[in-house]
């Protein structure tokens, strides 16, 4: 999808910093993705207009929902096929405002729950919980208390995210070659890394799956530890395969669901960690958590993807 994009920049008043004004200057999250300009600290939003016409578009237009959706779920533009698929959900309402949101809705969660990122993101951020655990927030909802929160932050996510879907696209011929490859060589570096060796470095095979296993909720059987031991002791498994055999473990996988759900909605829309901007703690975390968790991870009965998306916050990126 094209679009001809036309910058406004209104005039700003005299605002000067030790005597120097504020500059132009753009923020980029994902290379080859729209980026943000900025005046100082203020964020310059454009008019997006239709080729040919002075008609404005709005994240209220299905198309630029949609793909929207792709590029903050996975991290890249759609391709014409999957981009059609979604535009037609919506525009099969033919109107109707309470089938459009309810499509919308639909749209978007089911980029959370898609193959493809199932397959790069959430793994990404079950991999940090395999190896660092959970980290501790606090709350006030229902009273001040401590819980348990993703350890993984956006800063950390995201180039790991870029890096695991890298030419990933689901449906396009040869997608599980790519994947596999991103898999493999993103675990390799991924326990490369100094603050994993630091940790598991001086751990013989026995204590390093008994850590894994304890940071991931215990996730794996009896047999299924005793395996990996046996596969560690004889080579037959790196402590690479080791990570991502219990971050991939299906018990894990449906225990984290809702949590990794949840934190994608403050990753994602809101491009931020669940504590940071307007939240000084976990606490909108935890509501959200606790209401998709009481609806038995149904979306659509938490209303959690509708009030992201219509949030002020969400609609004020745009």
């Amino acid at each position: 999808m094209k679009f001809v994009v036309s910058l406004l920049i209104t005039a700003f008043a005299a605002l000067t910093v030790w005597g120097q004004a504020p500059t132009l200057h753009i923020v980029t999250d994902v290379p080859n993705l729209p980026s943000d300009l900025y005046y100082g600290t203020t964020k310059v939003k454009p008019l997006r207009l239709r080729p040919g016409t002075n008609t404005p578009i709005t994240i209220n237009d299905s198309d630029f929902f949609v793909n929207q959706q792709y590029v903050d779920f996975l991290n890249r533009f759609p391709d014409q096929n999957g981009f059609n698929f979604w535009i037609n959900q919506i525009t099969g309402c033919n109107g109707d405002a309470v089938c459009i949101a309810g499509q919308r809705d639909n749209t978007s969660g089911a980029f959370f729950l898609s193959i493809e990122f199932q397959e790069t993101g959430y793994l990404v951020e079950r991999m940090y919980k395999v190896a660092y655990g959970d980290a501790a927030g606090s709350s006030t909802f229902g009273g001040a208390h401590s819980l348990a929160v993703p350890v993984v932050k956006r800063s950390e996510f995201l180039p790991d995210t870029l890096q695991m879907s890298t030419n990933v696209v689901v449906g396009v011929t040869g997608w599980e070659g790519v994947l596999e490859n991103n898999k493999v060589a993103f675990a390799n570096d991924f326990v490369s890394r100094t603050r994993f060796t630091n940790i598991f470095g001086a751990l013989n095979n026995t204590q390093f799956v008994d850590a894994l296993n304890a940071n991931s909720g215990n996730a794996l059987s009896g047999a299924e530890r005793s395996q990996l031991i046996t596969d560690l002791t004889a080579g037959t498994k790196t402590r690479a395969q080791a990570v991502r055999a219990v971050a991939e473990d299906q018990d894990l996988v449906s225990a984290e669901k809702n949590k990794a759900f949840v934190l994608m909605q403050f990753l994602g829309y809101l491009r931020r960690d669940p504590n940071t901007g307007p939240d000084t703690d976990y606490t909108g975390y935890d509501f959200w958590l606790q209401k998709l968790n009481n609806h038995g991870g149904d979306f659509h009965a938490a209303q959690m993807v509708r009030s992201f998306i219509v949030s002020g916050e969400y609609l004020n990126r745009f």
